[in-house]
């Protein structure tokens, strides 16, 4: 039985709009223009698929269906007819993406090329990761705002102005080499990491977990390891998606409930996944300068005691808790002091947690952090003060716009009445 085709539209706009996106981009070489003509194909589908049913592969129907469209844009666009002219070639309906000047440190990637795009240093850094969550992430200007703790209008308007700059500056879409590609990878990687953030725990939606997200992150990360092997930072975020893609299978239930770290059955973490942290880690670890290692190589470090812990009651609190410290050092911001405060609670105990976690209260970027109140409740709950914990748990199932994590929260409030 095929999928209703609303459903389906939801799925293919999710999954596969990156990908359009890209491979339209190397076409006309603006990505404003790019998610427009994919905006269009995505209308068709709406329009064909209740009709006609969806198609067995609807990434290629969108793919296809927006290529030619920007076929039919191009050939009606002087500037860009002077171009093909230029370049000899003919571009029928159906033709590839034209091919890219070979180059050594060449990679044949659009979603990278996307990526390095638009973290380009003509956009301020906030303009760069709105965009590219955009773009890249599939998501939503709510879900940006809910990622980046900032108000929607705010991250529309970034977005609006960096398509517009972009366009503006006319920004090349490629991976650029030398100095221009070390001054934009700082961005690449934070965006690359907060894609594989949304796709491990999504801000919204009826699924914890976005798979698809997950392996384009850790994809394209694995493919900056190997074009920039003397970069520490670059293998420290490579070994942290590691670490973390290795207990997907163990963070669901069948149901596609949350399972909490304490509860996963780690024979189902991958050994392959931790085995690859590992190494990436240690080539971090060995072109890391006199500075000490930087955030990403400090955080892999984290998620390996997780993943070297035979049993959750053997996991290195202190030696986390320390990283944690480290970390805040180096980039410093309140959602690490809340990670810190978590293992200083498993090292310490809850009560001097509690109190980091309390100074944490009047950070404005807390505020609606369903986070903050959810680890609240743990250490209430800790210290057996099961009526205010049961108060954080609904607080912060009240402000969670995740189905699954909400159920999560709401079973947990519940649970303490029997306490």
């Amino acid at each position: 039985m095929q999928p209703q085709p609303t459903a389906a539209f939801e799925t293919v706009f999710r999954l596969e709009s990156p990908r359009v996106i890209a491979g339209v981009a190397r076409l006309v070489r603006d990505v404003g223009i790019a998610e427009e003509l994919t905006q269009d194909a995505l209308v068709a589908a709406l329009e064909q698929w209740p009709r006609d049913g969806v198609p067995d592969n609807p990434g290629a129907w969108l793919m296809t269906t927006a290529r030619r469209r920007a076929v039919d844009l191009i050939r009606r666009r002087e500037t860009y007819a002077r171009k093909l002219a230029e370049i000899g070639r003919d571009l029928p309906a159906s033709a590839p993406p034209p091919e890219e000047p070979a180059d050594p440190e060449d990679i044949d990637d659009d979603l990278l090329r996307l990526i390095f795009t638009a973290c380009h240093p003509v956009l301020s850094a906030e303009a760069r990761i709105a965009l590219t969550l955009r773009l890249l992430g599939g998501l939503t200007t709510p879900e940006i705002a809910r990622a980046r703790l900032v108000p929607e209008p705010t991250v529309a308007q970034r977005i609006v102005r960096a398509k517009r700059t972009l366009a503006r500056k006319n920004v090349a879409f490629e991976v650029p080499y030398g100095p221009d590609r070390a001054a934009r990878l700082g961005s690449v990687l934070e965006v690359i990491y907060l894609i594989f953030n949304e796709g491990y725990a999504a801000t919204a939606g009826d699924d914890w977990l976005r798979p698809a997200l997950c392996e384009d992150a850790l994809r394209l990360a694995r493919v900056l390891s190997a074009l920039m092997p003397k970069e520490p930072e670059v293998h420290g975020l490579t070994a942290l998606l590691e670490f973390q893609s290795s207990r997907t299978a163990a963070r669901t239930a069948p149901d596609g409930e949350p399972v909490l770290l304490k509860d996963q059955n780690r024979h189902r973490w991958s050994r392959l996944l931790i085995a690859r942290g590992v190494t990436a880690l240690g080539h971090a670890h060995a072109t890391t300068g006199a500075a000490g290692p930087g955030p990403y190589a400090l955080q892999a470090a984290i998620a390996a005691c997780h993943a070297t812990a035979l049993t959750y009651e053997e996991t290195d609190w202190p030696r986390i808790a320390t990283l944690y410290g480290l970390l805040a050092a180096r980039a410093p911001s309140p959602v690490v002091e809340l990670n810190r405060a978590v293992a200083v609670s498993m090292a310490e105990g809850p009560a001097p947690a509690l109190a980091l976690v309390d100074a944490l209260a009047a950070e404005p970027a807390l505020r609606d952090y369903h986070l903050l109140p959810s680890v609240r409740g743990d250490l209430l709950l800790r210290l057996d003060r099961t009526a205010e914990a049961r108060e954080e748990f609904e607080r912060a199932a009240s402000l969670t716009r995740n189905a699954r994590e909400r159920a999560l929260l709401r079973r947990r409030a519940r649970e303490t009445d029997a306490l």
